[in-house]
This record gives C-alpha cells, sequence and structure tokens, in this order.
C-alpha cells in the first residue's frame, strides 16, 4: 500500500520542475505504458485503481518482477493528467541522453519555440511515421516528457532520440559545419514541391504565432513553404510538418 507522502511525491512528478528535478515522469495508459515498457524504459513502479480492467495487467506485470501497487480512487485521481484515466499509470525514469552522433542521418527534425505539446508530440509522432530518428528541441519547446506531449506523440517519443538543447543555434552551426544544410520552413519560403537539395538537412520547424526567429534566419542556408490554395492565414504546424516530412522523405 502507498503512503500518503509516496502519492504525493508521485503526483508532483506532473509538474516540469520536479520531472527535472527528479529525472522521473508519469505515463497514463495501458497502450502507452507498454510502449514505454517496450522500449526499455525503466519502471519505478505502476499503480493502477482498484477494481479496475487494469489490475489484470498488473498480474503479469508482477511475474516480471515489475514493482505494483492498487489504489483506491482518491488517490489515484491524484496521479492523473487526464479527466478520463484509463486506471493505471507508470512511473518512469528519464533515459539517458545518447551522445549526439547524426554521421548516417539524411534528416533531422528540429523544433524552435513549440511551446504547444500536443504539437510537439504529433510533430514526434509524425517523425516516427516518416522514419527520422532525431528530433533537437530548442530550450522554449514544450518538455518531451510533459504527459500531453507523450499522449500526442501515441508513444513514438520513446522510439525516437529526442534532444533538448540549452544551446540550440550553437548545435545547429556545429551540424552545419560537419555538412547538414539548415533548412527552415517559412510562409516566405521557397515551394517546397519545386525545392531540392543535394545535402543531408536539418528541417527546423518554428512557432507558428511567430515564425522563425531572427537567430534561426541568420544561420539558415534555405527556406521552404507549403503554397497555399486557399484563404487559411497559415497551417498548423504539426500539420505542416507531416507535408513536409512527405515531400522530403521521397528525395
Amino acid at each position: 500500500m502507498l503512503t500518503k507522502n509516496q502519492i504525493k511525491y508521485y503526483s508532483s512528478l506532473l509538474n516540469k520542475k520536479f520531472r527535472q528535478q527528479e529525472k522521473k515522469f508519469i505515463v497514463e495508459g495501458i497502450k502507452l505504458i507498454a510502449e514505454a515498457l517496450d522500449s526499455g524504459f525503466t519502471s519505478e513502479i505502476i499503480i493502477a485503481l482498484k477494481e479496475s480492467a487494469a489490475e489484470n495487467l498488473l498480474k503479469q506485470l508482477n511475474r516480471k518482477k515489475i514493482s505494483t501497487e492498487i489504489v483506491k480512487s482518491a488517490d489515484f485521481e491524484k496521479l492523473c493528467d487526464t479527466k478520463n484515466p484509463q486506471g493505471i499509470i507508470g512511473v518512469f525514469h528519464f533515459r539517458q541522453q545518447s551522445a549526439m552522433d547524426f554521421e548516417h542521418e539524411k534528416l533531422i527534425v528540429a523544433l524552435e519555440n513549440i511551446s504547444d505539446p500536443g504539437n510537439v508530440g504529433t510533430i514526434i509522432r509524425n517523425c516516427d511515421w516518416f522514419g527520422v530518428k532525431n528530433i533537437l528541441l530548442s530550450p522554449d519547446c514544450a518538455e518531451v516528457y510533459n504527459p500531453k506531449v507523450i499522449r500526442a506523440s501515441a508513444g513514438s517519443v520513446f522510439h525516437l532520440n529526442v534532444f533538448e538543447e540549452k544551446d540550440f543555434y550553437k548545435v545547429l552551426l556545429e551540424q552545419k559545419k560537419k555538412g547538414f544544410m539548415i533548412l527552415s520552413a517559412d510562409l516566405n519560403g521557397e515551394n517546397l514541391y519545386t525545392y531540392t537539395h543535394s545535402q543531408n538537412v536539418i528541417l527546423v520547424l518554428a512557432n507558428e504565432a511567430n515564425g522563425p526567429t531572427k537567430n534561426l534566419l541568420d544561420i539558415c542556408d534555405s527556406k521552404i513553404t507549403i503554397p497555399r490554395k486557399g484563404k487559411a492565414e497559415s497551417l498548423n504546424v504539426a500539420s505542416a510538418s507531416a507535408v513536409i516530412l512527405s515531400t522530403l522523405c521521397k528525395s
């Protein structure tokens, strides 16, 4: 049985400050927990709501020597970020970030100042679909272990290398020196469908309300845009990422 202090401790992981401090995060739902476990993330504990369907899963996890607990509704609700939880949450440790090695990569995606966790998670999911394995996040992006990012990614966050970089522009410049060209999505860019490139690319997607910053524009080699046919002011950045990736990944 979990103590009140343990419930308080685990519920604190819904807050970014404590996730970063403790290097742990919460995953909700059977499918996402299974994705995390299958992807090699280390579980501290799996907690299920008493008398829920998830209790059966705990028996399987116990056989695998994974720590589990069953709690009452009042305690379980304190651990959830969603309004209609599935009856199970997992507490996982951050995975040690791998060394940044893009030597054999043709396409990397970088996100600049995309603060909406739904957009960040969806872009990560799109990258996974199109086979992009490495993603760079600027400091003002939504955090990779934000519960909303995890849900929007549909588990893809566990499959990819996501690097949260304090020196975002420095990293871009370092990769540029190694032969990558910096390609920014921008309303004033070249037509995506006529654009051609011969180098390995870092595609940078920026905050849709403000567009690429001056820091980014100063170092980017080219800009591309999805040509507009109708009257919409802009495309949602996550939707735009799918269109751009589907085109770039053909080449």
